[in-house]
């Protein structure tokens, strides 16, 4: 710890020397610097509690805010959000069966047209 209050008396400067010489001696020792000094609040650079709250807020949209199985408060839209998540499942459902059917008759095609090549004595051409 000797060595952060001796650079913390020198100032940014003495960090960004102390990054810069990291970087030049072995690229991790550098990125381990920059890190610390982000992470730290050394550098000065932002208000580390903004940074936090901003990271909170977005969590708490993407991860725990409202997602398709929590209640909105208005039922109205609740219910028709169910509905939508439902026919939508179902929409997707029935794709995936018909891409399946395809690719299946796609396969079948080919195999009869390999067999019918094979039962002429003619030969296989891969495509």
């Amino acid at each position: 710890m000797h060595l952060v209050a001796t650079l913390d008396e020198y100032g940014k400067p003495a960090w960004i020397t102390a990054m810069i010489v990291g970087f030049i001696l072995w690229w991790p020792i550098g990125l381990g610097v920059l890190a610390y000094l982000i992470w730290s609040g050394r550098m000065g650079c932002g208000n580390k509690t903004a940074w936090r709250d901003y990271l909170t807020t977005e969590a708490r949209r993407f991860g725990g805010g409202v997602g398709p199985f929590r209640s909105t408060g208005n039922r109205a839209f609740d219910d028709y959000r169910e509905e939508t998540l439902r026919r939508l499942q179902e929409e997707a459902n029935e794709f995936q069966s018909f891409l399946q059917r395809l690719r299946h008759a796609k396969d079948k095609a080919e195999f009869d047209q390999f067999m019918a090549e094979r039962a002429r004595g003619g030969s296989v051409q891969n495509a």
